[in-house]
């Protein structure tokens, strides 16, 4: 498996961070699920971005001046008597060498530390905004500082969000993250092909969510990247649908949105199905063009376009296709000026994808769309829905909902598809489901 160089990550964010600044990211807090019992944890992303560490209760402190740039680590004493109920603890003394950083010290001694840490700093960048609690603190600190100018040492002057250097920065892939989110992506599709060829009407939507979690766990990746959607029938025209508890009837569609991370990278994919292996006339005909539509938003994915184009592209195919099956009446620039789609596609065709299935990086740089660059990981995904309720159309095409997802990489020159294991074609589906 790739390994992520996270000491050349805060390489990076130093060389970026103005001189004298401070740079202070916390780790991801455990969350309570009900009483004496919390969820599973994941360490947060941009923490886990600039350490690698996957501990809970832990501060990265960055540090840049004119005399040296070090990186310090606050985390959990070792402690037998507690790593008996919780687990193994790395601690202050072991996390120098096997982080490659500067200094560690306990996570009980941050607030007698961090106003030294701060003195005749300039600039505080932080992740202003997501943890009030820690806001607080480094609030306090900065205050500290202020009781102590007499003594003529100074307090910062600027307090900055992390997110501008440190997001752009992740939005360029190295080519380790590459080979883990092309693990994820290769690993994923085959748990998606195992969906395709186990279902069978009568099935309920969490017997699919747990073969393709199964799937994956056995490759050795335990964790979903995000919550699975299995919606069968009128509930794929939920974007979000999460219940996944209902029982699939024979003549549904199947729309399965659901990927795995390794080593914290995501990959994610969608497919749609017939339950009973055969596309019905309408639900072929939907599905072609957003399959169309699908390939025409790839070919836009390249250097030196804009991530607006493939989404544009997406949507003049499914517009015309949805005015060819009478689902939509005029003409398709006015339809799309109007967004007169909107009721049957009202979704971005794609998003970021890394650390984060929705992953950090700007849309647009000073109100333009940003221009495409090797290295950038996105989703391609239209869709159609129809809902149930939709009474603007013939009843046969209602409560059919389709979504085509793949996982793209841009290339220097182009493009690669890491999730390209998984069929997508209807005769491909049926030649897979019927074997």
């Amino acid at each position: 498996m790739a390994t992520i160089d996270f000491s050349q990550n805060r390489h990076t964010l130093l060389q970026n961070m103005v001189m004298d600044s401070v740079a202070i990211i916390p780790a991801a807090s455990l969350k309570v699920r009900n009483r004496d019992a919390e969820f599973p944890f994941r360490q947060d992303s941009d923490f886990f971005y600039l350490s690698g560490f996957t501990e809970d209760g832990a501060v990265l402190v960055l540090r840049k001046t004119a005399e040296k740039s070090e990186t310090l680590l606050f985390c959990q004493s070792k402690d037998k008597e507690m790593e008996i109920w919780t687990g193994f603890r790395l601690g202050p003394d072991a996390a120098v060498d096997a982080l490659q950083i500067q200094g560690a010290f306990s996570i009980q001694e941050i607030d007698q530390k961090l106003p030294t840490l701060l003195a005749d700093i300039q600039c505080v960048y932080a992740l202003w905004g997501n943890d009030k609690e820690w806001d607080q603190k480094f609030i306090q600190a900065i205050e500290r500082i202020k009781l102590k100018v007499r003594t003529g040492i100074t307090a910062p002057t600027s307090m900055l969000a992390l997110e501008p250097l440190l997001h752009e920065q992740r939005l360029i892939k190295s080519s380790a993250e590459i080979s883990l989110m092309s693990q994820a992506a290769k690993t994923s599709a085959q748990a998606h092909i195992k969906a395709m060829e186990l279902v069978k009407p009568g099935m309920f939507e969490y017997m699919l969510e747990g073969e393709i979690r199964h799937h994956c766990a056995m490759q050795g990746f335990r964790f979903d990247a995000y919550s699975s959607i299995v919606g069968s029938g009128e509930n794929a025209c939920i974007l979000h649908y999460t219940h996944n508890d209902a029982q699939i009837k024979d003549g549904d569609l199947i729309l399965i949105d659901a990927g795995c991370e390794v080593n914290h990278y995501a990959s994610d994919i969608t497919r749609t199905f017939p339950a009973n292996g055969k596309f019905s006339p309408q639900q072929k005909a939907l599905y072609q063009i957003v399959l169309d539509a699908q390939y025409a938003a790839i070919e836009q994915i390249k250097p030196g376009n804009h991530f607006n184009d493939p989404h544009e592209a997406a949507l003049k195919v499914i517009t015309q296709g949805l005015v060819e099956l009478g689902l939509l009446t005029g003409e398709v620039d006015e339809l799309i000026e109007k967004e007169a789609y909107k009721p049957f596609y009202m979704h971005k065709t794609g998003h970021w994808l890394g650390l984060d299935v929705h992953d950090v990086g700007a849309y647009k740089i000073k109100g333009e769309w940003r221009v495409f660059e090797a290295g950038m990981v996105l989703t391609a995904e239209p869709g159609i829905y129809v809902a149930v309720d939709e009474e603007s159309v013939d009843k046969k095409w209602r409560g059919i909902g389709i979504r085509i997802e793949d996982d793209v990489l841009v290339t220097n020159t182009g493009h690669e598809v890491l999730s390209k294991d998984v069929p997508k074609s209807i005769d491909a589906i049926e030649a897979l489901m019927s074997a």
